[in-house]
């Protein structure tokens, strides 16, 4: 029995790689799925914007990405089931999160991207926000 389910764990490895793979052999892309979004919710992992149970921390990473979002002309909506792609920061002292997630999917989904980086969220072009705005050029490109 042990041998026969290591053969079907194998080929499902198998078949997950090969299916990661596109054409040019770079690999799949999940950001691919938000490439076209326009409408973007911006929420802590700790909870929504004005939630009284939110670290200060957290808002203001929430304001700042909200602010970087709207400059990189995407609109920025106030509740999840409204977004096409929602966005989930966390502003720690040892390291600020940045992730991803399909809108439709947010709260059911894995993230598609995720980049951490001390200090990452902070000032108003924050790095976290940079490096997602690169990601999802490179993935236009693509296309």
């Amino acid at each position: 029995m042990k041998k026969i389910l290591s053969v079907v764990a194998l080929l499902a490895l198998v078949s997950l790689g090969a299916l990661a793979q596109d054409k040019s052999g770079e690999g799949w892309n999940a950001l691919g799925m938000v490439r076209n979004a326009r409408y973007v919710y911006v929420t802590s992992y700790d909870g929504p914007q004005f939630s009284t149970n939110l670290l200060p921390e957290d808002r203001t990473a929430i304001a700042a990405v909200q602010n970087a979002i709207h400059d990189a002309g995407y609109v920025v909506v106030y509740q999840p089931w409204q977004a096409d792609m929602v966005l989930a920061v966390q502003a720690r002292p040892s390291s600020d999160l940045l992730a991803v997630y399909d809108g439709t999917r947010y709260g059911v989904g894995t993230y598609l991207w995720r980049a951490e980086a001390k200090n990452g969220l902070s000032g108003s072009n924050p790095q976290l926000m940079r490096q997602l705005e690169s990601a999802l050029e490179r993935v236009g490109a693509k296309s």
